[in-house]
């Protein structure tokens, strides 16, 4: 029997897997992930509810029946909720020689939105979008055939007022330069009664225009609907999440 001190090799030695506050940690952590990716992915869930059945209103809206544009006793009521894109009609008699162009680009290349003025019987005003025309035409004169006279009725689609500019431009009043429909701003800087006027602006759809510029009726809705996307990413990620805390832990008992 040798006296030699006896060597256990490493193999031997007993394994060391993870301590059991390692344990806990992974667990709490995986727990929380996994619980806030599937809070955000319900969330979308719900979302793309909401915005189907906006899309729905919205097209019923567009594609019903025109209504009487709101009076001056209905104006608090207007909301972007209720009435935005609703169809509607209003007679007046445009203010040709007050109107505004507002820059913008559309599938027609770069150019104006012409707001004009409508004045109906009771003195209200109400901020007509006549549509789109080139830079080329911007000035009045170069499209005096579209200059609509006398008493007109106008159908199109009422909008909100956009009184804060675009998110890259502010409106220029004092310049002549507008990004957004501000309507209340372009009444007065016309030196027209801002009380007067509605809180909305309808986009004609050009009808009673035989001219055909301003070229009316261009008013896009587009509401993107990637909820569904969204939704299937987070609950991805939270299944992830788990198939992550998984194999942490089980690497961790073989060592």
């Amino acid at each position: 029997m040798s006296d030699d001190p006896v060597s256990i090799s490493q193999t031997d030695a007993p394994k060391k897997g993870p301590s059991t506050t390692t344990k806990i940690v992974v667990v709490l952590l995986a727990a929380i992930l996994f619980s806030g990716f599937c809070a955000l992915g319900y969330w979308q869930v719900e979302r793309r509810a909401w915005k189907l059945d906006l899309i729905e209103r919205i097209d019923a809206r567009v594609h019903g029946d025109a209504v009487a544009a709101p009076a001056r006793d209905d104006w608090e009521n207007v909301t972007r909720a209720r009435d935005e894109y609703r169809k509607v009609r209003v007679t007046g008699t445009y203010r040709n020689d007050l109107e505004s162009q507002v820059y913008t680009a559309t599938d027609y290349g770069a150019g104006y939105w012409v707001l004009t003025p409508l004045i109906r019987d009771d003195g209200t005003i109400v901020m007509i979008n006549r549509g789109f025309v080139p830079t080329e035409k911007r000035d009045p004169d170069t499209r005096a055939e579209g200059m609509v006279e006398g008493e007109v009725t106008v159908t199109g689609l009422l909008r909100i007022n956009e009184p804060v500019g675009t998110f890259m431009r502010d409106n220029v009043p004092s310049e002549e330069r507008w990004y957004s429909r501000d309507v209340k701003a372009m009444a007065t800087k016309r030196g027209l009664d801002a009380t007067n006027v509605a809180p909305y602006f309808i986009d004609g759809d050009g009808a009673e225009n035989p001219a055909k510029l301003p070229l009316g009726g261009l008013t896009k809705i587009r509401f993107p609907n990637n909820h569904l996307t969204y939704a299937l990413t987070w609950f991805g990620m939270a299944l992830l999440t788990l198939v992550a805390a998984w194999i942490v832990l089980r690497t961790s008992n073989k060592r």
